[in-house]
């Protein structure tokens, strides 16, 4: 019950009040009293005596730029931060930690960054009390995937469980993570100093769908060509769309939702004791079992707990490796519907493909290009090929497909004057020719150099014309190829940034940025060679300064 003056004020304040006001209105009051609920009810402290640790665990950059802002903030209201990277953090600082807040990105299966699997792994097996901790987590991720945020979701739940006080909720923030990160830092800085700060409406399920939301694009195929030659062992497709109305930079990607082979799908039914006709309700639409598995599950490589889980429905000993549905069914069959029915509850959805944009606006106007791997893997002595690697490459010219875009803003060209250095073997190419065709049509004057590698210069050289012809226009001032096979030791790119060493430091001492894209594991071989060819704290002023960046998976 309110008393007489405060409900005159509140009678005032709707009275006049919009519907969206209302709306806003009702979520700020809801967030106020979520704030409150199983939050330790920790005494204020005076806030010049408070030091936090902001640490943050990051792969495109995201984490760290907000641990840094966060701290800048803290600053303000005289809260002393301290910004750390878990890669760098000493695990067992966090018993002595009295506050600690988290900033946590989601990446793959609900992996936790690279940089922070150390501690991702220490907190999951660290037996000890951590009942002096008082924390919060802000977990990054992207909503189209289906573990969204989970990696911060367990840290939360995991400090939890060992005895740390939340002084606010995880708060879990989609790609457009601005407005979410601060509403939370709001909540963490009141918690701290026990004042109240500027008021930040509730973030409402219906304000997450909302800014969840993507523009989907239709392109349509004008060229799809193997850029290997042949007697090469792969397939590497140089894919064209058309696409109207589509604005992107270089350095960003395109997402891909792939749909199942329907060749795949008919084999599965085969196998089923269900009929591919059947009717089912699926997200609030009734849809056929076979439009089912082809446009919804995940069904040609599933993840070792799908194969656990399937285990216990079908009574089996399975090993838990990845596998094929198809190869699932016919070893350890399903014996009736309802068993198919508890199939599609253990079955992960499709998730959406990120392709590095291999074109520039500016030079291929209305067109985006892709570079894609035919992924191909083989089970048994069957040969099986990636999900959307194979549905795109598939394509033919004229047919059309839907995808979004995904802007990458940690990896962007600098100011046209500066030099830039692209080390992308493979198919970590793509977002290279995206720069060079860019630095080509908009007049660049810095330098460009780029360490490219594959198996063989006669059948894996991508892009070979283009380059050369780049070489010959100035566009590329120094072309560094590293062949794999072609002789009886192997030789990556990383072995020829140690060749390259003089020039190479001499460009970095001139300001030049770098710039790494490709497979995981190249990345980090590729790191500690730079490490060992220029320096540690030459590299980390590099990744401090924002010159040396990645985009790796």
């Amino acid at each position: 019950m309110l008393r007489e003056l405060k409900l005159a004020l509140l009678t005032e304040l709707v009275k006049d009040a919009t519907p969206e006001e209302l709306i806003w209105i009702n979520g700020y009051v809801s967030g106020l009293n979520s704030t409150k609920e199983n939050i330790s009810e920790t005494p204020a402290v005076p806030a010049s005596a408070i030091k936090i640790t902001i640490a943050y665990g990051t792969e495109t950059g995201n984490s760290k730029k907000l641990a840094q802002v966060f701290a800048a903030k803290a600053k303000k209201h005289n809260v002393q931060a301290k910004v750390v990277g878990l890669d760098q953090y000493r695990l067992n600082d966090l018993e002595k930690e009295n506050y600690f807040l988290l900033v946590l990105s989601t990446h793959g299966d609900g992996e936790p960054p690279v940089a922070a699997k150390k501690f991702y792994d220490h907190i999951h097996s660290h037996e000890g009390s951590l009942s002096k901790l008082k924390y919060s987590v802000l977990a990054l991720g992207d909503s189209a995937y289906p573990l969204f945020c989970k990696a911060g979701e367990d840290a939360d739940q995991r400090l939890s469980k060992l005895g740390g006080q939340r002084i606010a909720q995880v708060q879990k923030c989609d790609t457009d993570f601005e407005a979410d990160s601060e509403i939370w830092f709001e909540q963490v800085l009141q918690s701290l100093t026990g004042n109240q700060l500027v008021a930040q409406p509730a973030v409402t399920s219906q304000q997450i769908k909302k800014s969840a939301g993507k523009s989907i694009f239709t392109g349509k195929i004008i060229a799809n060509i193997n850029l290997n030659d042949r007697g090469s062992s792969k397939q590497t497709h140089h894919i064209e769309i058309a696409v109207p109305e589509f604005s992107y930079q270089p350095g960003d990607a395109i997402g891909v939702v792939p749909v199942n082979s329907k060749h795949i799908v008919k084999h599965i039914f085969d196998l089923l004791p269900v009929h591919p006709d059947l009717v089912f309700f699926h997200n609030d639409r009734s849809i056929a079992a076979f439009d089912l598995l082809q446009e919804k599950f995940n069904i040609t490589c599933l993840h070792e707990r799908v194969v656990s889980r399937y285990a216990t429905l079908t009574g089996h000993d399975i090993p838990a490796v990845k596998m094929h549905l198809a190869d699932l069914l016919s070893i350890y069959p399903l014996e009736n519907l309802l068993q198919f029915e508890e199939l599609l509850e253990i079955l992960e959805p499709i998730t959406p493909r990120l392709y590095s944009i291999a074109s520039s606006s500016v030079a291929h106007e209305g067109e985006v290009h892709l570079t894609v791997a035919k992924d191909k893997y083989t089970v048994g002595e069957k040969l099986r090929y990636g999900l959307c690697s194979d549905y795109l490459s598939s394509f033919n010219e004229g047919d059309t497909f839907e995808f979004y875009l995904h802007k990458n803003n940690q990896f962007r060209l600098p100011r046209e004057d500066k030099d830039v250095i692209m080390i992308g073997p493979g198919t970590g190419i793509a977002p290279f020719r995206s720069f060079l065709a860019e630095r080509d049509a908009t007049g660049a004057t810095g330098r460009n150099w780029l360490f490219f590698g594959d198996q063989h210069f006669t059948t894996d050289f991508l892009y070979q014309s283009e380059l050369q012809n780049w070489m010959a226009t100035g566009v590329l001032t120094n072309l560094s190829l590293a062949f794999s096979r072609d002789q009886d030791e192997k030789i990556y790119v990383q072995h020829k940034l140690e060749q390259q060493s003089a020039q190479l430091t001499d460009w970095i001492k001139n300001g030049a940025y770098m710039y790494v894209c490709g497979a995981r594991r190249m990345s980090e071989d590729v790191e500690q060679t730079l490490a060992a060819v220029v320096g540690e704290k030459v590299l980390h002023d590099l990744k401090e300064n924002g010159r040396y960046l990645k985009d790796v998976y």
